[in-house]
């Protein structure tokens, strides 16, 4: 007689947060607290966080596992007290492929950096001689993927990490205690703003034609597009481009003749290996339009309307990193979002996206004839959604 108990091996039980942070959702690890063989980088890790977040999933809903089925929702993080002199926390985050058994590592979350500060003040990350009982703390996080400083100011009630609040961010149902969350000098680790070395470009992407665009390393690697090329408003919602497989098609072809331009790809085949970076995002003048949530948002509300994708499929509202991109693009005359704003100098936008409209700001200066950012700042909010274990079968490591 077989023993059906032969092949059993218990779970694995890992200490881990799930918080929302700005428009996104991930579960967040003290470095620490993972298995010895997960502490560093490699298929391990890769293993590990995979398996937590449900990937892959060929049904492409993550059900065996915490992710959401959605690039906003499908994210890791790992936290651990910084090594790098005046940083609190280090910060490294992982972009889970659904239907893949994929990581990329090669950018940021903004999103999930208003989270950062949070959990590195809870899990006793950030010296609490920098806490005060009621104000404002300042961490300073290391973003690893990037090698960025963020500064995130966490508002602190009686000791403790203050969630609740009146802030109310477009994308996020519920008000929460507002986070102001500043990039330093968020152009790439090699200071090259616009790769290419120009603010604007011919693109050539075969098979779709010749597009104008705006390609900028700040905050994340992104590619600005104009709607109307595209034959678009500027406007649309995601269903008007998700259910579109023709739409996704150029979308994505454009993104890796992109990459491949922007030199973050040596061969057009690698894009597939690169999913997070660089983001796609097309730019209109300011237009009014109903937002996803039924919200009438007014052109005389906002500069510009942006549409954003991430992993291959329009984002909801707006990622931390792109806007972050938007924020510099904005303030730098020429680029196709600043044309879209209106022209001219500036140091703050305020654009629409499906879910509504947010404010961004940035400071660009010319120097030696290259554009540089000292930073770009924003406002979002996060909470814990669910804090303890996470589980997964001892066999995956």
């Amino acid at each position: 007689m077989t023993d059906k108990t032969a092949n059993y091996r218990p779970q694995l039980r890992i200490p881990a947060t799930y918080m929302r942070g700005g428009t996104s959702k991930g579960v967040f690890f003290n470095c620490q607290d993972l298995p010895s063989a997960a502490q560093v980088a490699g298929q391990a890790r890769d293993d590990l966080l995979l398996r937590v977040i449900g990937s892959p999933d060929p049904y492409g809903k993550q059900t065996d596992g915490m992710g959401g089925a959605t690039s906003s929702t499908s994210k890791t993080v790992i936290l651990s007290k910084s090594d790098e002199n005046d940083h609190d926390v280090n910060y490294l985050f992982g972009q889970v492929a659904i239907d893949k058994a994929f990581i990329d590592w090669s950018g940021n979350c903004g999103n999930l950096s208003a989270a950062v500060g949070a959990f590195a003040i809870n899990a006793g990350l950030v010296d609490k001689s920098r806490i005060p009982d009621n104000g404002t703390a300042v961490v300073r996080i290391w973003q690893e993927n990037i090698s960025k400083t963020i500064i995130a100011h966490i508002p602190i009630h009686n000791g403790g990490v203050q969630e609740t609040g009146d802030f109310e961010l477009d994308g996020v149902t519920f008000p929460a205690a507002e986070i102001k969350v500043e990039f330093i000098d968020p152009s790439d680790a090699e200071n090259r703003m616009f790769p290419t070395g120009n603010i604007v470009d011919q693109l050539d992407v075969p098979g779709f034609g010749q597009f104008k665009a705006t390609m900028i390393n700040a905050g994340i690697a992104t590619v600005f597009l104009n709607a109307q090329d595209l034959g678009y408003q500027g406007t649309e919602l995601q269903e008007a481009i998700n259910s579109n497989p023709k739409a996704l098609e150029m979308f994505e072809t454009i993104r890796a003749f992109a990459a491949l331009k922007m030199g973050l790809i040596e061969h057009i085949d690698q894009a597939a290996t690169r999913q997070h970076t660089p983001k796609i995002a097309f730019v209109s003048k300011a237009q009014d339009y109903i937002a996803s949530s039924g919200k009438s948002i007014d052109k005389a509300q906002i500069d510009l309307n942006v549409r954003a994708l991430s992993m291959g499929k329009l984002h909801h509202a707006m990622m931390g990193t792109a806007a972050v991109a938007i924020a510099a693009a904005a303030a730098i005359p020429g680029t196709l979002v600043n044309l879209a704003a209106g022209g001219g100098e500036r140091q703050s936008v305020t654009f629409g996206h499906p879910s509504g409209l947010l404010k961004v700001g940035a400071k660009a200066s010319l120097k030696d004839g290259q554009w540089s950012v000292d930073k770009a700042v924003m406002s979002r909010s996060a909470r814990i959604l669910m804090e303890g274990w996470v589980r997964i079968p001892a066999t995956t490591l």
